[in-house]
């Protein structure tokens, strides 16, 4: 029992580690650039940081659900792309009202999504090569039914884009207010929520420690692992709207690449890619952490694709921690007689706190908190006493060893 606490503390404590980095890591980045950089600190530059970084935030979310499932999403980026140009399509060319064109931005991002928890989860296909396959098709798709042309969604001003004041208001004095950060907060809190306090949540994480375990443990695996890919779905398409809010325009075989700085904020933020542990919140940091790179870059005079160079020495890092992590709460920790007592006894007293609370007779409170006292004192005398002990018996089997080695 001793053993099993220890190493549930070590793997907590090495998880709230790398939670904390990423945070941490932000704020440095963010200061040395407004210290360094030209222009930086400002406001127009941080709604430029928040813009940039809505698209890449909700695939981000979606994919945090499937890698702690233990798999990968390759396919979120071109899916977003895809379903935004084939809204974009309906709306210019097919003659949709705008309403319409949005919910099939999120229908068919969804569709793929589906159609990637099914070959994952129900047809076995080993995640990287599904969602690599679909990556290829949404590409086609998107391609096809745009007939390899660009989708413009209305301007600001146009009736129809009304929908672009969801992710950036503008005043009539020019001032700009990223309330795209608010839906990229309140879609980050839901999916806490879900991940925390829901079944989903708990089966997911399930699934990501130990698939088999879970299902022994009678959970439908098939079944919550398709949700992981249909919510990184769902989200594409969100984010598929919150890019042509920005961006207006939509480019055919566009999105290529996005899934990896999706993924990449993921890691950042904590999550593993062995599964089992991950955290929304730190995604959004490990996203944030990319948009100040990309916007720090040229205020130092750096082209801004040194962020690739910057953001692959970031995951390298993150990576190496997360297996640093892994490494050390798999490892198993050999207890000396005196630590194992000392484990024994503060499980103990932890029984008589417990006692304490729930006594309501003043006469056996007083002869627990006796028994408390008493047992701290004994603790620490023993422990100590076992410690000196431990340490001369260690001194001693040392000195024989040597004496072994030089007789030999």
């Amino acid at each position: 029992m001793g053993n099993g606490n220890t190493n549930m503390k070590d793997r907590m404590k090495g998880i709230g580690l790398q939670k904390l980095l990423a945070p941490i890591a932000l704020v440095i980045v963010y200061l040395f650039f407004a210290l360094f950089g030209r222009n930086f600190f400002s406001y127009t530059t941080l709604v430029n940081i928040l813009d940039s970084s809505y698209y890449i935030g909700f695939i981000a979310i979606g994919v945090t659900f499937v890698i702690i499932t233990g798999g990968i999403d390759l396919s979120c980026g071109t899916i977003m792309m895809a379903a935004a140009i084939i809204g974009g399509t309906a709306f210019k060319t097919w003659g949709w009202p705008m309403w319409l064109s949005l919910l099939l931005i999120l229908f068919i991002s969804t569709a793929f999504g589906l159609f990637n928890g099914i070959m994952v989860a129900r047809l076995n296909l080993p995640p990287f090569i599904a969602t690599l396959g679909t990556m290829m098709i949404s590409l086609g798709v998107g391609s096809i039914v745009s007939n390899v042309r660009s989708a413009t969604f209305p301007t600001r001003g146009a009736d129809s884009g009304w929908f672009k004041s969801m992710f950036k208001l503008i005043t009539d004095d020019n001032i700009s207010f990223p309330t795209g950060a608010l839906m990229l907060f309140g879609t980050a809190f839901i999916a806490y929520i879900i991940l925390t306090r829901t079944k989903m949540g708990r089966y997911i994480f399930a699934i990501g420690s130990n698939k088999e375990a879970a299902r022994l443990s009678g959970v439908d695996v098939a079944k919550w692992q398709m949700m992981a890919y249909v919510i990184s779905g769902f989200l594409a398409g969100v984010g598929g709207i919150a890019f042509a809010a920005v961006y207006t325009t939509v480019m055919p075989a566009q999105g290529q690449g996005f899934e990896l700085y999706a993924i990449a904020g993921a890691v950042i933020g904590g999550t593993s890619l062995s599964g089992g542990v991950g955290s929304i919140f730190g995604t959004l940091i490990g996203v944030y952490i990319m948009s100040v790179l990309r916007a720090g870059l040229p205020s130092m005079d750096l082209p801004a694709h040194y962020q690739t160079f910057f953001t692959g020495v970031v995951v390298i890092g993150a990576v190496l921690l997360d297996m640093y992590r892994n490494k050390a709460a798999s490892e198993v920790r050999i207890l000396t007689p005196a630590d194992a007592y000392k484990e024994s006894a503060l499980h103990a007293l932890e029984e008589l706190k417990s006692a304490l609370a729930k006594a309501d007779e003043v006469s056996k409170q007083n002869a627990l908190k006796q028994e408390i006292a008493r047992k701290k004192a004994e603790m620490k005398t023993t422990y100590e006493r076992m410690k000196r002990e431990g340490k001369v018996e260690r001194a001693r089997l040392a000195a024989e060893e040597k004496a072994f080695v030089q007789k030999h």
